[in-house]
């Protein structure tokens, strides 16, 4: 027994996996079923191929592709051969997977060509010399699509290479991989400054996620439509890899369409759908819904600042779910808290929950703990904290403190019942004629407009106050939304220094893969 319970890594759980579910299915994708002793044989191919590449422990290997079989395939493959992956955002340029390619000293990455604009053989358009440690890419295609691409092979030509490995060799190299190895780099996003690497083991992931599991319900027989992308940590670990500690069915979604969902809903009877406020809503306002049967749905899992409670109320009062939790986290410390079942859709809606199992969370104003109530920094400690930032040991000094307490450069308060409330991000936060205003606050209380169907806030210069609140908000479909009612609105509910000064309507707001609003380039339009 191992802290991450009955196994030493995320490869032996893998081969459980396989054993324990055996003819159930583990991925399917259209018409295409691979049961878990198909992905587990498909997993050891996988690794040979990566030991006849020659991988060694340790090593680093990238996946720059979208959801699909071969990225699970994959990702378990370099790990069983004891690499650590390196998972890389599929709406990356070139020039930005060079970045974390070089900056991860990557041996091997594995690309989709062509997926959303991933140009695998545009990453050597400049001199090779700027990735030396990159040796082979792998790309998931019938064939490479660039003759430029020098060190390029095909998946089916790179798999063909793994009988020189054989499978003594891929056990030996499973067995070999422990709990306090590290099993995954994956990068920040780096909107304060260049990405940076995170660090976690083996063991604290599984650790971690049988938590998050229980958190979630997630049972065996759950069939499980995987909307976050799998270079995340909410589709990679709380998704497909949830999936198989549980013995639950991943049907991955390279691309949400609102349609195709609500069809694989009713056709493959899902049960547990996660992801971002944003679908739970364009799944609730989408006019074929009541057409659909979604009766199988047990489970929704979200998260953010600002959800409206009157999406948690429809959410519950609409649909046929059992179970829904929101949750907090960080890539730095994974899933820190989560809603409770019990809790009424206020709580589930405006606060992200409790400290979950062996995590420490508190709030504080400088050196001390802050009131119930007041606002402050977000620090978390537990074993679910990174082991740190790859080669970077001065951020990482700066990230966690002596008494192991992680700086999240989140925002929040903690009320009496110990429920966190997120405020945002730290260098979100502007200042109003002397007064901290957070814009989390802000955009929630935006959403209680019934004509406000999404809304992002951000501090603007302001000669007599310094800054002050400017909203871009979408308003609600077919709604006449006019900005000089809506701050007219807003001064009635909250204090003048909130208030935003100017309201920009949008017909969408940029959205990160994630559902993020990416508040960097609302800046860039001001």
């Amino acid at each position: 027994m191992t802290e991450s319970g009955e196994w030493a890594s995320i490869p032996h759980m893998a081969q459980s996996a396989a054993a324990r579910f055996g003819d159930a299915p583990a991925v399917v994708e259209g018409d295409t079923v691979l049961t878990y002793a198909e992905l587990g044989d498909r997993v050891d191919q996988a690794a040979a191929a990566m030991l006849a590449a020659g991988v060694q422990a340790g090593d680093r290997v990238a996946i720059w592709a979208s959801n699909r079989s071969e990225w699970i395939i994959a990702a378990l493959g370099l790990q069983t051969a004891g690499a650590v992956l390196v998972p890389v955002n599929t709406r990356f340029k070139p020039a930005e997977t060079a970045y974390i390619l070089a900056r991860s000293g990557a041996r091997l990455l594995v690309a989709e060509a062509g997926f959303a604009g991933i140009d695998p053989a545009g990453l050597f358009h400049q001199p090779n010399e700027d990735l030396p440690d990159l040796e082979q890419v792998v790309v998931l295609s019938p064939a490479v699509p660039d003759e430029n691409l020098s060190i390029g092979v095909s998946w089916a030509d790179f798999l063909a290479a793994a009988e020189s490995a054989g499978p003594d060799a891929v056990q030996t190299r499973r067995q070999a991989v422990d709990a306090d190895q590290i099993s995954d780099i994956l990068f920040t996003s780096g909107t304060t400054g260049a990405p940076k690497g995170v660090m976690m083991n083996h063991g604290q992931t599984l650790r971690q996620f049988s938590d998050w599991c229980d958190f979630a319900d997630l049972r065996q027989g759950d069939r499980y439509l995987i909307i976050n992308p799998f270079f995340h940590m909410f589709g990679y670990k709380a998704g497909w890899l949830a999936c198989l500690l549980r013995g639950a069915t991943v049907y991955p979604v390279p691309v949400f369409d609102v349609d195709r969902v609500l069809e694989l809903v009713e056709a493959e009877q899902i049960t547990v759908l996660p992801g971002p406020p944003t679908i739970y809503q364009a799944v609730l306002d989408h006019p074929a819904r009541t057409d659909r049967d979604l009766s199988s749905l047990r489970v929704a899992v979200t998260g953010a600042a600002d959800i409206p409670v009157e999406l948690i109320r429809r959410m519950h009062e609409e649909m046929p779910f059992q179970r829904i939790c929101t949750g907090y986290g960080l890539t730095e410390a994974g899933t820190c808290t989560g809603t409770r079942p019990g809790d009424d859709p206020e709580t589930i809606a405006t606060t992200v929950g409790r400290a979950m199992p062996d995590v420490e969370v508190r709030v504080v104003d400088g050196d001390r703990e802050a009131a119930p109530g007041d606002t402050g920094e977000v620090l978390v400690r537990g074993f679910s904290v990174m082991a740190g930032y790859f080669d970077d040991p001065k951020a990482t000094a700066e990230a966690i403190n002596a008494d192991g307490w992680l700086h999240t450069g989140d925002l929040g308060a903690m009320d009496a019942q110990g429920n966190l409330k997120i405020a945002g991000r730290i260098k979100d936060m502007f200042i109003v004629g002397g007064f901290n205003v957070y814009p989390a606050e802000i955009e929630n209380s935006l959403l209680g407009h019934p004509d406000v169907a999404q809304a992002a806030v951000v501090g603007v210069p302001d000669e007599r106050l310094g800054e002050v609140g400017r909203a871009f908000i979408v308003p609600q479909a077919g709604a006449a939304l006019d900005p000089e009612e809506l701050i007219a609105w807003c001064r009635v509910r909250m204090a003048n220094y909130k208030v935003p000064r100017s309201v920009v309507l949008r017909e969408t707001l940029p959205l990160n893969a994630t559902g993020k609003v990416m508040k960097e380039e609302l800046l860039a339009s001001l």
